[in-house]
């Protein structure tokens, strides 16, 4: 994947959401041609096919370009839509991994960086669509610190204040592997004047 750059100022990582056939019909009749496959280029179903694997194989590079270890285990918060409306819901990544954040059991996921430096995901589903949030963990910050943002989290009380508070955006792990800059969060501002 290419890591385009959208006009909204996401940085994406990966997406299966509005694939067509169409963007990927070029690219197929190339590797039909190079490979001499007995296939033909003009086949919708072998195209298909041939594009939700290839795909599928670009996500599992990613994983590998993405396999950053911290030191911290990793939030994701998520703003989940259901049949019965929306709830607020948290999973931890103990493994503090960058590239299990790469996972989604939807049925269409797109995960990228927004303008702001954090790794987020839409992951779209037969009951509505998901936002995900992934921060890791400040350094120091205590259990009973993390509890208690997970049960404002929980409440669907948690505000950006107190999930900055004790947690740090991802994007600038991932953004040393794309090379992407992303404007400097406060708390680094903060430190470099200070």
């Amino acid at each position: 994947m290419n890591n385009p750059l959208r006009n909204d100022g996401r940085r994406i990582i990966w997406s299966d959401m509005d694939l067509h056939r169409r963007d990927w019909q070029e690219d197929f009749e190339e590797y039909v041609k190079e490979n001499r496959l007995d296939i033909d280029p003009a086949d919708e179903d072998a195209l298909y096919d041939w594009m939700i694997e290839t795909n599928d194989n670009y996500l599992s590079d990613e994983r590998m370009n993405l396999d950053i270890q911290l030191s911290q285990p990793i939030i994701v918060i998520g703003d989940l839509g259901r049949w019965n409306g929306r709830v607020m819901g948290y999973k931890m990544i103990d493994s503090g991994n960058i590239k299990d954040c790469l996972y989604s059991d939807t049925d269409f996921t797109e995960w990228y960086v927004d303008k702001y430096g954090d790794l987020r995901a839409d992951a779209a589903h037969h009951d509505g669509t998901n936002y995900y949030l992934y921060r890791v963990f400040k350094e120091g910050v205590t259990e009973s610190q993390i509890e208690r943002l997970q049960d404002k989290i929980y409440m669907g009380k948690a505000t950006r204040a107190d999930i900055t508070r004790v947690t740090k955006r991802l994007g600038d792990e991932i953004g040393r592997v794309y090379g992407w800059d992303f404007p400097k969060s406060r708390t680094t501002v903060e430190r470099e004047v200070g």
